[in-house]
């Protein structure tokens, strides 16, 4: 079914929870494509600020007098529960209501190209990677990611071409609502198990998403993917493999260097054919393969090599991937969206190469279920780091169940002979930083909650 008819834009759209990063760019692209859009958000931020200026009336609070009464259709954030006073009535007064994940679905069937950057880390990185390569190659495509990217002024740019490109989440299978044409697989790995049952569950979701591209369309998926096979076989569409495995992968590097920042340098192959050589200015061997799903995907859908080389040359990450916030009397002060322990684990490796006395790790674990799940990858990838400090568990969409804490996680490093140390309080973080840290060091406050904040303290910011 579809809820949006796009040679009717006269139709009024209503966001619930509209000062959301991806909610408020979907309402955007609606406006830029004349429909009537208002909103609702529990805070004002400067998100709905943006948005007011834009002239969409956006409300503080959520209440029924919210919701005009001319509504063909109400959004809504899976953070918006069905005893939301608008979500009820919605219901009540019989207005279709859709969750966000369905609207970028309907969205999608618009555009001639949509694709969709799947995977369990890396879909911020490799969605700006190829948004600077679509730009460079002046495909005025459309673009939302869930990061802010400085070579579009923020997280959506809205084009006027063929071409729409977007993460896709895979928490509680919201991908599976979307329509790509094209997807892209960097890795499957296990996370979000507060939702997922396994692994397996997990792959089975990635191998649904698969299957939503059409005879026509593509799948590009990592070749170094345990038992890629199963993932995409049974597909009708094409599918294409990139890995640093060339006996696993049609496309993958060769002659990789690093430079002193951890930039890599590399020639990158279709089968034996030498494309190019590709520069990037992100460190890191993760970096590495979303170039290689960036560049695949790219050169799929009729991009010049030249147009790929410049555009992932270009490319200096988004705000909180290994992001340099400053200098503090000599102290360097990197902040990094890293939660999960692959991810832990590849930001410390690059950090080590970075010149430095001491690697400073200001940890803060992201959910409840996360941290009880990977307790031990997280201490062991924490090692990496010469002296680590937790702050309390950012509980994001969880309550507290109580059975576990981050003392839990400094035990683990403690047996592991981890330096570490834990403060219930961001103020006593920075104190102890400021009586400890010397000139020299590098200092990465990491975690996808708040935990920013400490070096934006430290700086002044």
């Amino acid at each position: 079914m579809n809820y949006i008819n796009f040679k009717d834009t006269n139709q009024h759209i209503h966001f619930i929870g509209i000062g959301g990063i991806s909610m408020s760019g979907l309402a955007e692209i609606l406006l830029q494509q004349g429909f009537h859009i208002s909103g609702s958000d529990m805070k004002s931020s400067a998100i709905t600020t943006h948005l007011q200026n834009l002239g969409i009336p956006v409300s503080i609070g959520h209440r029924t007098s919210n919701v005009p009464t001319n509504t063909d259709l109400v959004v809504y954030t899976a953070a918006i529960k069905e005893d939301n006073e608008e979500r009820v009535m919605a219901q009540q007064k019989k207005i279709p209501t859709i969750d966000r994940a369905q609207l970028l679905g309907e969205i999608m069937k618009n555009y001639g190209h949509s694709i969709a950057v799947a995977g369990t880390h890396g879909k911020t990185t490799t969605t700006s990677m190829l948004a600077q390569i679509f730009l460079y190659a002046k495909k005025d495509p459309t673009i939302t990611v869930g990061g802010m990217l400085d070579a579009i002024g923020g997280n959506l740019h809205l084009g006027k071409s063929p071409y729409f490109i977007t993460e896709a989440c895979e928490y509680c299978d919201s991908f599976l609502k979307f329509s790509p044409s094209v997807a892209l697989i960097l890795n499957i790995e296990a996370d979000h198990l507060d939702y997922f049952k396994n692994i397996q569950h997990i792959r089975q979701s990635f191998k649904s998403f698969a299957k939503k591209v059409p005879q026509e369309g593509i799948v590009i998926i990592n070749g170094d993917i345990e038992k890629v096979d199963e993932v995409i076989k049974d597909l009708s569409c094409t599918t294409i493999t990139f890995g640093l495995d060339p006996e696993k992968s049609l496309w993958h590097p060769a002659n990789i260097t690093y430079n002193d920042k951890a930039f890599s340098s590399f020639d990158i192959f279709c089968g034996k054919q030498n494309m190019g050589t590709i520069h990037l200015q992100v460190p890191g061997t993760h970096n590495i393969y979303n170039a290689l799903g960036a560049c695949v995907t790219a050169y799929s859908l009729g991009l010049s090599m030249n147009a790929i080389i410049q555009g992932l040359s270009q490319y200096k990450g988004t705000h909180k991937r290994f992001e340099y916030k400053g200098d503090l009397k000599g102290i360097t002060i990197i902040d990094d969206y890293a939660h999960h322990p692959t991810e832990v684990k590849a930001t410390l490796n690059v950090a080590k190469k970075y010149p430095h006395k001491n690697l400073w790790c200001v940890f803060q674990p992201h959910t409840y279920t996360r941290t009880r799940a990977f307790l031990k990858e997280f201490a062991f990838a924490l090692q990496a780091a010469d002296k680590v400090v937790l702050t309390d568990i950012y509980a994001a969409r969880e309550k507290n169940p109580g059975d576990i804490h981050s003392k839990d996680l400094y035990n683990e490093l403690q047996k592991n002979g981890t330096e570490v140390y834990y403060f219930p309080t961001f103020e006593e973080i920075e104190c102890f930083l400021l009586e400890n840290c010397i000139p020299g060091d590098l200092l990465i406050t990491m975690g996808a909650g708040d935990v920013s904040m400490i070096g934006e303290e430290l700086l002044g910011q």
